[in-house]
């Protein structure tokens, strides 16, 4: 477990457009080099994830790190969605709230579920915010 303080304000634009040319490039990367799962499992690790984070150029160690290193690979990876086979939902704060809806949206290009995922989606945001 680890206690890490969260930081308000927003990402400078210059280091948001430095994070998603280069969080995209890492990711093309891994799924080009050992396929989307491998890169799936990667972001899952917390020490694989906040590592790149630092290497995007994101230094705050902080909780902080989570929602711009994904907002950094959804504007990266979203527009390459038919190449990639990946795409990212989701956002901080008032952009959490459209969560569920990116998910339904998205389900109904690929043809799943997208009412499970929502679901799905919402039950997750509760069960970490619960003590």
């Amino acid at each position: 477990m680890a206690d890490l303080s969260l930081h308000g304000g927003k990402v400078p634009p210059w280091l948001a457009t430095s994070m998603t040319k280069l969080g995209t490039a890492i990711a093309e990367n891994i799924v080009l080099m050992y396929g989307t799962t491998e890169l799936l499992t990667r972001l899952s690790d917390p020490f694989w994830f906040q590592a790149l984070g630092c290497v995007m150029g994101m230094d705050w160690y902080s909780s902080g790190i989570t929602t711009s290193v994904v907002g950094a690979l959804k504007r990266g990876l979203n527009p390459r969605f038919s190449d990639l086979g990946l795409a990212v939902c989701g956002g901080r704060g008032r952009h959490s709230v459209c969560t569920p809806d990116e998910l339904r949206l998205f389900s109904l290009k690929v043809g799943l579920d997208g009412d499970v995922l929502a679901r799905t989606s919402q039950l997750t945001a509760l069960w970490t915010i619960m003590p």
